[in-house]
């Protein structure tokens, strides 16, 4: 019997250990946190702006209501709410077209308002991507009042 293929085998068992990060294991930089983001409730109403195109939505509960200069009464649609490592998720569909929302905490300005909004927004709605700027009621921007 060669007992080569065994020795190989109990070599490399250490270092495939040694590889796996596992399903809770922090990335790199990263702190070692399992819990879900707290900073946006499940029913707390999130309102997000963007600019180049302008742009602006309201997520309400499972209610997603999307405007634009062009279309200011909007279109609505359904999604789901999910509160992930570092932020929040948003995703269902709208006018037929898929829409996958992320909104996490950092300071975002707008860049003409002289607001300052405690989430960053990115938006993927079919194909196209608009990022912007986010806030809640209890997570609200500063500065001046539309």
């Amino acid at each position: 019997m060669n007992k080569f293929p065994h020795a190989v085998t109990l070599a490399v068992l250490p270092l495939l250990a040694a590889c796996s990060s596992g399903p809770d294991a922090a990335l790199p930089g990263e702190a070692d946190d399992n819990q879900p983001f707290a900073g946006i409730g499940a029913t707390e109403t999130v309102h997000m702006t963007g600019t180049e195109p302008f742009w602006s939505a309201e997520v309400s509960t499972a209610a997603l209501t999307y405007t634009t200069p062009e279309n200011p009464e909007g279109i609505s649609g359904t999604v789901e709410r999910f509160a992930g490592r570092g932020g929040y998720s948003i995703s269902g569909t709208l006018n037929g077209r898929t829409v996958d929302i992320t909104v996490t905490p950092a300071d975002c300005s707008d860049g003409m308002s002289d607001r300052s909004f405690p989430f960053a927004v990115t938006m993927r709605l079919g194909e196209e991507v608009r990022e912007g700027c986010g806030w809640t009621d209890a997570n609200p921007f500063t500065g001046p009042q539309p």
